[in-house]
């Protein structure tokens, strides 16, 4: 789960960042893109997608991730 962003939590912001993700053969993630979403949430999102793992596969592939944040209730 990404971190929400204090600013985020204050603003009462919510929605999705999506991202490229290009992921090695070995399943860990080696770059990351932002491609669209608010930009304080995309810092958050980016920084999540980029600890993930995948399952390793025969080569490296780039992965579209929507990463959805929710403002949390109080």
């Amino acid at each position: 789960m990404p971190g929400y962003p204090e600013t985020a939590r204050s603003l009462r912001l919510h929605g999705a960042v999506k991202v490229e993700a290009v992921v090695a053969s070995n399943g860990l993630v080696k770059d990351v893109e932002v491609k669209g979403g608010h930009p304080i949430l995309a810092q958050a999102a980016e920084d999540a997608v980029r600890k993930w793992r995948f399952e390793p596969g025969p080569h490296e592939t780039r992965e579209l991730v929507e990463v959805v944040f929710e403002a949390p209730s109080d």
